[in-house]
């Protein structure tokens, strides 16, 4: 009797881990194993590359495909419970050389000073890499490229009417240090007061009652009032 399932893809989950480090929006990369820097794993596809973090969905392990993202990104990390979101879905019978393949891609928001980087046994390295674009200057294996431009178009384009880029700061911030976070993610400088004024009109941010010093006078330090709280915005920026 034939098995009305048939043959079933294996499914993945792949995470683009951003973060700002020096000014720059950076994604977190592994290398694969089998590299000149990896354990031998000749059978391995694409031996030596870099690629997004993530890994096969164990059934008897993971409650969920958040669930088994988290995990990955713990893995990897050291953080439990970041701002996570899903990108979209990709499969089909060439992106994995061996055999037909689904993956589930995430991305995460993370602030530098929440991490602790663990290069997990089955890989050649760990390492972030400045984004240019919508790309980073390394190839990657699989489809990576596209799964990571892809998460990059979604991450500005929500930057545009949000207040995503919230997350890739420290718990406390000014207003001018969450500024320029959203700068570097929409490649644009904004208008200084038109931002303040939109910050501050959503229940997003409280004072958190400390100062930071500045170059002319103490700034005031926010903090989000939910941990992964979202402001929608009416309207979308401007250019200055």
């Amino acid at each position: 009797m034939i098995d009305p399932r048939g043959p079933r893809p294996f499914t993945t989950v792949d995470v683009v881990i951003l973060t700002i480090r020096e000014e720059r929006l950076h994604v977190l990369l592994v290398q694969r194993p089998g590299g000149p820097n990896g354990p031998d794993a000749s059978d391995e596809p694409f031996p030596g590359m870099w690629a997004l973090p993530g890994g096969v969905v164990d059934i008897a392990t993971h409650t969920s495909l958040e669930d088994c993202a988290l995990r990955k990104l713990e893995e990897k990390t050291g953080v439990r419970s970041p701002y996570l979101e899903q990108v979209g879905s990709w499969g089909d019978a060439a992106r994995d050389p061996r055999g037909w393949s689904a993956t589930h891609v995430y991305v995460a928001l993370l602030a530098e000073d929440s991490l602790n980087l663990q290069r997990g046994g089955n890989t050649g390295g760990l390492a972030w890499f400045p984004v240019e674009g919508d790309a980073v200057a390394v190839p990657l294996a699989f489809d990576h490229a596209t799964l990571l431009a892809a998460a990059l178009e979604r991450m500005r384009s929500k930057t545009e009417y949000t207040s995503l880029p919230v997350h890739l700061l420290p718990e406390t911030f000014t207003l001018s240090e969450l500024q320029r976070v959203f700068e570097i993610v929409l490649g644009r400088p904004l208008e200084k007061k038109a931002f303040r004024t939109r910050m501050l009109a959503v229940p997003l941010l409280e004072e958190s009652g400390g100062q930071k010093k500045t170059g002319r006078r103490p700034a005031a330090l926010y903090r989000l009032k939910e941990k992964n709280g979202l402001a929608y915005f009416s309207r979308s920026f401007g250019p200055v």
